[in-house]
């Protein structure tokens, strides 16, 4: 199934059901309200808005709509938690040669995860307003998971039993607070604004034999300004989502609508370009001795869309967004 969230002068908006191809979609509101009721009761409500699903890609729905995603909200418009992990090793490795910092422990055998802000997730094309040009501002690609309640302590299995939907995600960064703020050891605050979601949320089985071993097995389109910026792929992904939201779940229950990313998607090939402007930035330094690349300026665009293997489109739609002046 696939989700998205139109306005309706509500804080979490109201449901719409998608079609397969992305064309279509019908209000869903007579099931549930919005995506967080949906989630909070996924036993309940899922039968029913397969059916809907069903007969909307069936053409057998009346009141049917063209689907622009340019309307769209974030599919969870706010959450009851956003826990952002670290999962692709090789970013994290880079990462801490950009910032200097130490070795963080076990960072091979424990997944890394910070909590971020998740009352204000930003739609799909969305001017995205920023303080200052001197912060450094920077996107980070990235994919996620919706989860329905979790037990505390989960198993792996109770962990991938949790999983609701997918979605993809552009958690922004401002990178000249990183440095301090992780040196607090208390977190970030101000190197994180609110993070952007593609319109379309969808069910695991949408991705068929890309949904493998907890991971999206996906390449990452991104450019920058209209160029070429990068496609990693999701499959090296050194944690598994069951192994991500096991580990949130660690000492405390997860209630539904929870989202866990993924971190920035990297790869260790050079060829695969790089999901954030940091990741290239650290490698120019490595590979050419100087640091080429500066960060986003008022008015620089992003362009994100997920792709299968074979070329086809994913599933989530594009994340298309322009860096503003906040006023």
């Amino acid at each position: 199934m696939k989700f998205a969230t139109l306005p309706n002068g509500t804080l979490d908006g109201r449901l719409v059901v998608v079609s397969k191809d992305l064309t279509k979609a019908v209000d869903a509101t007579v099931i549930a309200p919005n995506l967080l009721s949906v989630v909070q009761n996924w036993q309940e409500k899922a039968a029913d808005l397969q059916a809907l699903y069903d007969l909307l890609n069936a053409g057998k729905v009346d009141a049917a709509f063209d689907f622009d995603p340019s309307t769209c909200l974030a599919p969870l418009p706010r959450s009851s938690q956003w826990l952002d992990g670290s999962a692709f090793i090789n970013h994290g490795k880079l990462m801490e040669e950009a910032f200097n910092t130490k070795p963080i422990p076990d960072f091979d055998t424990i997944p890394v995860m910070y909590q971020g802000a998740s009352d204000d997730f930003q739609g799909p094309t969305a001017d995205i307003p920023m303080p200052s040009e001197a912060d450094g501002i920077d996107f980070e690609g990235e994919f996620g998971v919706i989860t329905g309640p979790v037990p505390m302590a989960a198993t792996l299995d109770e962990a991938a039993q949790g999983i609701c939907l997918l979605v993809q995600i552009n958690d922004w960064s401002l990178r000249s607070f990183g440095p301090r703020e992780m040196a607090t050891g208390f977190g970030f605050i101000q190197a994180k604004p609110s993070s952007s979601f593609a319109p379309v949320a969808v069910t695991p089985d949408e991705l068929g034999d890309a949904w493998k071993n907890g991971r999206f097995n996906l390449h990452l389109n991104i450019t920058w300004n209209g160029e070429r910026f990068g496609e990693p792929h999701g499959s090296e992904m050194n944690f598994s989502f069951p192994e991500l939201i096991a580990h949130a779940a660690r000492t405390r229950k997860l209630n539904a609508g929870c989202v866990i990313g993924s971190g920035t998607v990297s790869n260790k090939s050079r060829d695969a370009g790089s999901a954030c402007i940091a990741e290239r930035r650290v490698i120019e330094k490595i590979d050419l001795g100087e640091i080429k690349t500066q960060y986003m300026r008022f008015g620089d665009s992003v362009r994100m869309q997920a792709k299968f293997d074979d070329g086809r489109d994913g599933p989530f739609g594009v994340i298309e967004q322009k860096v503003i002046a906040n006023k």
